[in-house]
């Protein structure tokens, strides 16, 4: 008996990479979804049995997904694959109607145990390797093939996987939850690169910290940028003695920045394969607009690849945005990578 398989993931890169991890033989058709709307879309059409759901993605999330396909009562069992591990995330999705979570990049060992958990596979019945596109059923195959991987999704995606182990990190430590953004990729000049940010318009004043890291074919640096107005409240969940001053300021500013930069570099090394040595932290500036902060980079011709991502904390009026920069000798190395993952 096969099974219809919706794989609704707005990462070209993770669709894939989740197409590949299903066992041979177990659907006769795979269809996907781009963002929520779209799956919605094919759920009311009954066009799958089991749907595997991301969670951060435009127009509409996957929390909002399973909130309407609840309210709507619509046939479907869904396991949510993210990047979010926060123990809230996974909570969540559970209360909402999931039957279970798996965690990005997808394991093809975890997958197989759940599909025969679940009654959709038996060891023995249907082929235990991983789909190649070659092996996708002639409906499939085409589908499968015709998704196209660009260097910006494949950096958004690992991305995200890094993202959501900061953030993990992030909330166990506070106690709160993070809200997850959809990171963002851009190719741009060291001279743009104040137009690209978010929070460049504000007219809040920033303290940022800047870290530098290499490795074997990439190098760069990361910079958090924490607005001002969010440092009290941050020391109050640090549970500093002393809420106000300076120095507090410069401790938080380097408490968020060993909390976010090594777990978020550590992500994307692993994805990588690689270890990435990490410079010594500084304080870039204080009390600032981003475009001050960021005037040192005016003079530099050097293109950039920015990856940006916006953490902000369920509930609390707390802010920062994360930059991390990578050198365009870093390009080669990506794409390689990229190439390797797709083929």
């Amino acid at each position: 008996m096969t099974t219809r398989i919706l794989i609704c993931d707005d990462s070209a890169l993770a669709r894939k990479q989740m197409a590949r991890a299903l066992p041979a033989g177990l659907a006769d058709t795979i269809v996907f979804a781009n963002n929520g709307v779209e799956a919605l879309d094919k759920l009311r059409a009954r066009e799958a049995d089991l749907m595997f759901l991301d969670l951060n993605m435009p127009e509409m999330d996957g929390y909002e997904v399973l909130e309407h396909a609840l309210a709507e009562d619509l046939p479907i069992m869904t396991i949510v694959v993210s990047g979010d591990i926060q123990p809230e995330a996974r909570e969540r999705v559970r209360k909402l109607g999931a039957i279970d979570f798996i965690k990005k990049p997808t394991d093809l060992a975890v997958v197989l145990s759940l599909l025969a958990e679940y009654g959709f596979y038996r060891p023995g019945d249907l082929e235990s390797a991983a789909l190649s596109d070659s092996e996708l059923n002639p409906g499939n195959e085409s589908q499968v093939q015709e998704i196209s991987v660009s260097l910006n999704d494949y950096l958004q995606e690992i991305s995200n996987v890094a993202m959501g182990r900061s953030s993990d990190l992030l909330a166990r430590l506070l106690r709160v939850f993070v809200k997850q953004p959809i990171p963002k990729v851009a190719f741009i000049a060291n001279s743009e690169l104040h137009m690209a940010i978010s929070a460049a318009h504000d007219s809040d004043t920033y303290s940022a910290v800047c870290q530098g890291f290499t490795g074997a074919g990439i190098a760069g640096e990361a910079l958090l940028l924490f607005a001002d107005a969010s440092f009290r409240e941050m020391a109050e969940l640090l549970h500093y003695e002393a809420l106000e001053g300076e120095s507090v300021n410069v401790e938080v500013l380097m408490d968020m920045s060993s909390i976010l930069f090594g777990a978020f570099l550590k992500g994307i090394g692993d994805q990588l394969d690689l270890k990435l040595g990490l410079g010594h932290p500084s304080v870039l500036g204080q009390h600032q607009q981003i475009t001050e902060l960021l005037d040192h980079h005016n003079s530099r011709e050097e293109q950039l690849l920015c990856i940006e991502i916006s953490y902000t904390l369920d509930e609390r009026n707390i802010q920062c945005d994360m930059l991390v920069l990578l050198t365009e000798d870093s390009v080669p190395f990506l794409e390689q990578r990229l190439q390797y993952l797709t083929d």
